[in-house]
């Protein structure tokens, strides 16, 4: 009888927070807006401080709620968005494929991520505006590669506007989470049923708690 209310709480399987990091100007929001609404705008509006959305999606027969937060690029917000960083489960460093500035400074973002987010967080690295003419192109597919390899994550390149690689983005980095948190979960589970008995004395201590533990 206690199962329809505990369900009507619970309406997903895992919470998952992903955050949106990178340069101002590189398509972070439009991103998220393209992801969260399915919908794209040409027009340029700076984040002020930090912005989310929440999206819920169906991933390998579970409920995955993804609470997405936006942050600002620029450096007089840096101190409200290094707050967001310890509770993310997972990063998106995203620059864009025209301006090479934004993707030099990824170092610097992982370096911002090395400081202040949790040592298992993880993390993909997104090269966004991919639908622009080759010829305003100015970072190749393959450095992009190359850089995620350097760091072991991830590489997308997508397109806000058309949608490119938007969907698989989130979905890559929810899955992997998922299966981190599984993971944890399965480890942490038989922990759950060790009884921890207080010190005995030196004779026959082991004997003593094994006695008292499946003796009864």
């Amino acid at each position: 009888m206690a199962a329809p209310p505990a369900k009507a709480r619970a309406d997903y399987d895992y919470l998952i927070k992903l955050l949106l990091i990178g340069d101002s100007g590189v398509g972070k929001s439009c991103l998220l807006l393209r992801f969260s609404d399915g919908s794209f705008t040409t027009s340029f509006i700076t984040t002020i401080g930090i912005d989310f959305k929440i999206r819920t999606i169906e991933l390998d027969g579970k409920r995955i709620k993804l609470q997405i937060w936006d942050t600002a690029g620029q450096e007089r917000f840096r101190t409200i968005t290094t707050a967001y960083y310890r509770g993310a489960m997972g990063i998106l460093l995203v620059y864009d494929v025209t301006d090479e500035s934004s993707f030099n400074n990824i170092k610097n973002w992982i370096r911002n991520i090395e400081q202040h987010a949790s040592d298992n967080v993880n993390k993909i690295l997104v090269g966004n505006k991919a639908d622009m003419d080759e010829s305003k192109r100015a970072v190749p597919t393959s450095k992009g590669q190359a850089l995620a390899d350097e760091y072991g994550i991830k590489f997308f390149e997508t397109s806000a506007k058309t949608n490119l690689n938007v969907e698989e983005v989130f979905f890559s980095i929810a899955r992997d989470i998922k299966r981190r948190l599984a993971e944890t979960d399965s480890k942490v589970e038989p922990q759950t049923l060790k009884i921890n008995k207080p010190d005995q004395t030196q004779n026959g201590g082991q004997a003593t708690q094994r006695s008292s533990c499946c003796g009864s």
